[in-house]
């Protein structure tokens, strides 16, 4: 059920607008403009390339310790890293987290999703068409699905052509080299496109998410037969150690707009704290509550904020609307 939750609660509960964006100063210009709203230039206390090595937590306080050995304490703290970090323990936690916390961060599973860029001196293949698929005769999703960003409503001229990998295949060419890789995509281009000299691109790229040690992954994803009470306790936080990131969205996994959603309603909460004053009545205030017995399946009723979802998705997948 929840693999379409995302798609239903974006393209259902989000207007049909395309806000595609391609802004020349790089795609954090929002989010520097977001956090100029409270932190100076060169503020001290944002850390850049610093990654955390361990968090120590208890009901009255968190201190966080560095690889640099710096270190920061305070009253309260939130971790937005992935939930492919927390898998792969990068980061040791004292106390222990608890098992119900560690049995949900081994629930959830993290995809992985390759875009693999091409450009070229030209484009060889239609300027009208958007999507172009290639059916490998024995090996499924082998450079099955190639997009054009050359074309009407994207970078037209741009020349750019991306083969999209997943699971599996995403694994295969991380582990390779890029010359590998780069052959084994020109090969499936030159099968797709047999009446054309199909020329060697003139630059090439793809990122490793799954071997990046910030992420370990792309985004999360919820295996079948996974509850609503299940993830409530992945969202749950620890004391003063609360979790949020697109891994915590119960509505949008997966999206930008589910990491900040959920950050913003940390925020909310530990502000609760802090000021005594409920901010996100609908939500709840304060601490995530969580499940001791978690239930096999999840009942309509649960299907509410206090599981995270504050819409119900069935209501867009009955309705359309």
């Amino acid at each position: 059920m929840y693999g379409i939750v995302g798609w239903n609660e974006t393209y259902y509960g989000f207007s049909e607008t395309s806000n595609f964006c391609t802004d020349q100063r790089g795609f954090n210009i929002w989010l520097r403009g977001e956090a100029a709203k409270f932190l100076a230039p060169n503020d001290t206390r944002l850390l850049l390339n610093t990654a955390v090595k361990n968090v120590t937590y208890s009901k009255s306080g968190v201190t966080i310790l560095n690889e640099d050995c710096s270190c920061v304490e305070a009253d309260y703290a939130i971790s937005t890293v992935s939930l492919g970090v927390l898998q792969n323990d990068a980061i040791t936690f004292e106390p222990e987290l608890p098992e119900w916390k560690q049995d949900a961060i081994a629930t959830f599973s993290m995809g992985t999703y390759t875009k693999i860029f091409f450009q070229f001196n030209e484009t060889f293949w239609p300027t009208d068409q958007q999507f172009f698929l290639y059916a490998h005769p024995t090996t499924r999703g082998y450079y099955a699905i190639w997009q054009s960003l050359s074309t009407e409503g994207f970078l037209p001229g741009s020349n750019i052509l991306f083969a999209t990998l997943v699971d599996e295949q995403s694994a295969r060419v991380e582990a390779q080299d890029n010359a590998t890789t780069k052959q084994e995509a020109m090969a499936v281009l030159r099968q797709m496109f047999p009446n054309i000299d199909v020329p060697e691109p003139t630059a090439f790229y793809y990122p490793r998410w799954g071997q990046t040690p910030w992420s370990y992954g792309s985004y999360s994803n919820w295996p079948a037969g996974t509850t609503l009470e299940m993830h409530q306790n992945l969202r749950a936080n620890v004391d003063r150690l609360y979790f949020a990131g697109e891994a915590q969205s119960a509505e949008y996994f997966g999206f930008l707009h589910g990491a900040w959603f959920e950050g913003q309603e940390v925020g909310e909460r530990i502000a609760g704290q802090i000021t005594t004053e409920c901010v996100n009545v609908a939500s709840g205030c304060g601490n995530y509550s969580r499940y001791e017995v978690l239930h096999g399946t999840t009942d309509f009723a649960e299907v509410n904020a206090f599981n995270g979802m504050g819409t119900s998705p069935l209501f867009f997948a009955e309705t359309g609307a």
